[in-house]
């Protein structure tokens, strides 16, 4: 088909080793798909399991805990956007592409906001899907081959990208996968003002009609969870963006 850590500063400080290898769960009911999907990721070095309904795949992510899933919302028993939904109800927050023929607008929006990471529509290119799988797992801080420090903080905001814990003032912030996403790139670049179109691009991926409204509501979700106690670190830029700093 073309088918815990140091003391407390207010630089981001990286800690830690590399992650151990990648290891992607790949969820359709057409075999075929998964069989080209696994092939595809095996020649790119990745480790692939292939699971043929949505039950399968809320049993294996907590019992083997993937570095990612790619998921497809049309299966015979649990479609995709309510496994994703249990997932992150439960506290689970691998990073998911959703891989389906679904391709209104009005889908990508509410497979986003679920907690996906991506969304790709059937037909796909294969060297696509490869790239997007990627780019997830680069923004996840998993990306192959690379050296990637374990743990960021800021002022008393820390992030553990090994086991993907957050805390504030030492009380753990539970964080859906997408939440999770856009603090580790404000986090990342902490004290520098960062665009709309950069948070986009980075924590989403890709571009359609009703982005910014979907950045709005995350950024709203992640004060409510990250900004609850003082000072405040996540700050509007009016006309530009956001920006993780303390208040001046």
């Amino acid at each position: 088909m073309t088918t815990d850590f140091g003391p407390a500063t207010d630089t981001p400080t990286p800690v830690g080793e590399p992650d151990a290898p990648i290891r992607v769960l790949v969820v359709d009911d057409e075999a075929a798909i998964t069989d080209l999907v696994a092939m595809a990721l095996r020649y790119e070095g990745f480790q692939v399991e292939a699971a043929h309904s949505g039950q399968a795949a809320l049993t294996r992510v907590v019992r083997e805990r993937p570095d990612l899933l790619v998921l497809d919302v049309m299966l015979p028993d649990i479609n995709g956007f309510e496994v994703c939904e249990r997932l992150r109800r439960a506290g689970q927050t691998v990073p998911t592409l959703f891989l389906t023929a679904r391709d209104t607008t009005q889908d990508k929006v509410r497979g986003l906001t679920l907690g996906g990471d991506d969304y790709v529509t059937k037909p796909f290119a294969v060297a696509e899907l490869v790239a997007r799988v990627r780019a997830i797992l680069r923004r996840a801080g998993r990306a192959a081959g690379e050296d990637e420090a374990a743990g960021l903080r800021f002022a008393d905001l820390e992030l553990d990208e090994r086991s993907r814990e957050v805390r504030r003032a030492g009380r753990p912030v539970e964080l859906t996968a997408t939440e999770y996403r856009l603090l580790h790139y404000l986090l990342s670049n902490a004290r520098s003002v960062l665009t709309r179109g950069q948070l986009l691009d980075h924590v989403w991926g890709h571009d359609f009609g009703g982005e910014a409204g979907v950045l709005e509501t995350y950024i709203s979700y992640l004060r409510r969870k990250i900004d609850n106690v003082e000072p405040p670190l996540i700050h509007t830029v009016r006309g530009v963006g956001y920006v993780l700093r303390l208040p001046r």
